[in-house]
């Protein structure tokens, strides 16, 4: 599968079904930061420079014994997509909005199931990163780690005793890893505890960001927990401290959505069913309500309060009814209306 397919397809390897602990945690995402010896950051690097990191890269990646160990990624410069295609890119989880400014500095690198990737010249020249369904920190870090060892052995990272990896942001000097979980959280946004459940979070060393990461809001009750320091900690130790947060939100959240079953069901039942109906038969949705009405949809399958619909629908319908990637369904441009109109066509499409 290539990057034209990539950006026509919603279904991306972080959708399958049957993860651990996958009725709450969509995905899980391990990456590093890496930048090479000798030559400025991104930001202070011209086109020419920039391209230069990209083809280092490119030629890194053609190694047989990397490809042995994590298979082929396919380089594709950010100049070679339109902007439409870039934007399904973001909604895909695959790149960060930052990867959008100043494109033509910029490139992705992809494996055919979008498991793992690398982005290019974004705040580092390389930032590997591995996304799976569901709770699976150790298998993510495996597979960067892998890769990340392949990559040094043609690649002169900057590293310097005492400080370890060297990059852009201080934060992420270190040990270079973000480790980060997508945790559906409906429970405990309906009984109005997720507000002082994530500031305790914060206070622990953690970050809590929106659908698409730093800067974005929390959609869908949707949230991201990440590590906030990679200086002074090694990589199992950021895995198993976000392990644990993680596992402490899941009991939570469960506990959350029980006492709403045993106390407040049949409100319960009613918003699940009224959201259903209205991602059923609706002509018009704009995109902040088809992620809420999903995000209800979505709980009260979990809590088996609906029955007949495939989850992995729910999780695919959340790329396919965003802008970008209608817009590249229809092959043009769409006004807000049309945009939304086409929206509810596609969700009555596939849950009827």
């Amino acid at each position: 599968m290539g990057i034209r397919e990539t950006v026509n397809n919603a279904r991306s390897g972080w959708m399958k079904p049957g993860a651990p602990e996958g009725d709450i945690v969509i995905s899980c995402r391990v990456r590093v930061a890496r930048n090479l010896n000798n030559c400025p950051f991104p930001h202070l690097l011209d086109v020419e420079k920039a391209g230069q990191v990209v083809h280092a890269v490119q030629l890194a990646l053609e190694n047989n014994e990397l490809r042995r160990h994590v298979g082929k990624l396919e380089v594709t410069r950010m100049a070679e997509l339109s902007p439409v295609e870039r934007q399904i890119l973001v909604e895909k989880h695959l790149i960060s909005p930052d990867l959008l400014e100043d494109h033509a500095k910029k490139a992705v690198a992809l494996r055919d199931d979008e498991v793992l990737s690398m982005m290019i010249n974004e705040e580092d020249h390389l930032r590997i990163q591995c996304l799976l369904p569901g709770l699976q920190l150790e298998k993510a870090w495996e597979l960067v780690n892998r890769m990340d060892d392949d990559l040094e052995k043609t690649l002169d990272f900057a590293f310097a005793d005492g400080y370890g990896y060297l990059t852009a942001c201080p934060t992420n000097v270190g040990t270079g890893m973000r480790a980060s979980v997508m945790l559906h959280l409906p429970g405990l946004v309906l009984v109005e505890q997720v507000r002082n459940v994530l500031t305790t979070i914060s206070k622990l060393g953690f970050t809590v960001r929106g659908l698409y990461g730093e800067g974005t809001e929390a959609r869908g009750n949707l949230f991201q927990i990440s590590n906030q320091v990679t200086l002074g900690h090694s990589e199992e130790e950021i895995i198993h401290n976000l392990k644990s947060v993680t596992g402490q939100l899941l009991a939570q959240e469960r506990k959350a959505r029980q006492a709403l079953l045993q106390e407040r069901r049949e409100q319960l039942e009613d918003k699940v069913g009224r959201s259903y109906g209205i991602l059923r038969y609706s002509h018009m949705i704009s995109s902040e309500e088809a992620m809420r009405r999903l995000s209800d949809v979505r709980l009260g399958l979990d809590l088996k309060l609906l029955s007949g619909i495939n989850p992995d629908q729910l999780t695919e319908l959340m790329v396919m009814t965003q802008p970008a990637f209608l817009m590249k369904q229809q092959q043009g441009d769409l006004t807000p209306m049309q945009r939304d109109i086409l929206r509810a066509k596609l969700i009555r499409k596939i849950l009827n």
